[in-house]
């Protein structure tokens, strides 16, 4: 059995200080964001615990979403890189960015210069960079696809895109690790689902993500981004594919979001026969320690995969 534990949205804090310099840009909507709502309820405690207890129950590997810092501050972006540091090496934990890891423009290539050893494929010799997503890490009979829908966009815009380019990438990916007989898991931040975020949050290419993903198949999608610890499907027959969301992970209770949870996903089988169950921990209280919200069996020999809205 694979062990695959989820986590997204931590919007680390506090902000580093922040110049004059640094919000004559779109940072000057996500500082008074920040002030008004993020640094009420994201908070360092919340994260800590919940990661306490992701390595209490030891899962083979770790899958962060997107959205590790807030405006993309230099100094967010060094923390960022310690705090994924702590979070065990770079061969068990694999990360995606997010559209608050692209802030504004320059923030992509900083944060794949600094965060690069957690977004690389298996064997990657190039810098990591834009065109080297999506990229593939076997682990066991596991294949993780790790997808960038991250750019920088206008004020009060928090859009992803999926374009040609990638999408021709990921079909050879998918072909390729079909062919080997692994279970394809494709991580990517922005939902990968019509209706599933408002319009100004919502990902551009969403038809051609499901048309690579139909065309070659993927047994299970992670996605972050909403901030809901939701359960959908892409698909249809016996060809649905899971696409599965997470609270944010710095999310205190008391929210207008669920407190902070992270999606613990238990594989085992063989194509055709895959057993996968989700089983979701979180906080319940402002002093609880996480327990599990539910478990849910995701895919069997007999069963494709659930719907819930």
């Amino acid at each position: 059995m694979f062990r695959l534990a989820h986590i997204s949205d931590i919007h680390l804090g506090p902000l580093p200080d922040v110049s004059y310099r640094d919000l004559a840009s779109k940072r000057v909507v996500g500082y008074v964001n920040w002030q008004r709502n993020r640094r009420r309820h994201m908070h360092d405690v919340v994260i800590d615990t919940l990661v306490a207890d992701i390595q209490a129950n030891a899962p083979d590997h770790l899958a962060v979403t997107g959205d590790l810092v807030n405006l993309a501050l230099d100094g967010e972006i060094e923390m960022a890189r310690l705090w994924l540091e702590t979070l065990g090496p770079p061969h068990d934990v694999s990360v995606v960015p997010g559209n608050h890891d692209a802030y504004v423009p320059g923030a992509f290539d900083k944060i794949c210069r600094s965060w690069a050893a957690w977004m690389a494929g298996d064997g990657a010799n190039a810098t990591v960079g834009r065109h080297s997503f999506p990229y593939l890490r076997v682990r066991g009979n596991v294949a993780l696809i790790g997808v960038s829908t991250a750019r920088a966009t206008a004020p009060f815009m928090a859009n992803g895109f999926f374009e040609d380019g990638q999408a021709t990438r990921m079909a050879r990916i998918l072909e390729e690790t079909g062919r080997r007989g692994l279970f394809r898991v494709v991580m990517i931040h922005h939902p990968p689902v019509r209706g599933a975020v408002p319009q100004h949050k919502r990902l551009f290419g969403i038809g051609r993500f499901h048309k690579t993903v139909g065309t070659h198949g993927a047994e299970l999608v992670l996605h972050g981004h909403s901030h809901l610890p939701s359960l959908y499907s892409i698909g249809s027959g016996k060809a649905k594919i899971p696409v599965v969301g997470v609270a944010a992970a710095g999310q205190a209770p008391g929210g207008k979001h669920p407190p902070s949870q992270y999606n613990l996903i238990e594989i085992e089988g063989e194509p055709e026969r895959w057993q996968v169950r989700l089983t979701r921990r979180g906080l319940t209280g402002a002093a609880m320690p996480p327990s599990d919200i539910e478990t849910v069996e995701l895919r069997s020999d007999t069963a494709s995969a659930l719907v819930r809205n």
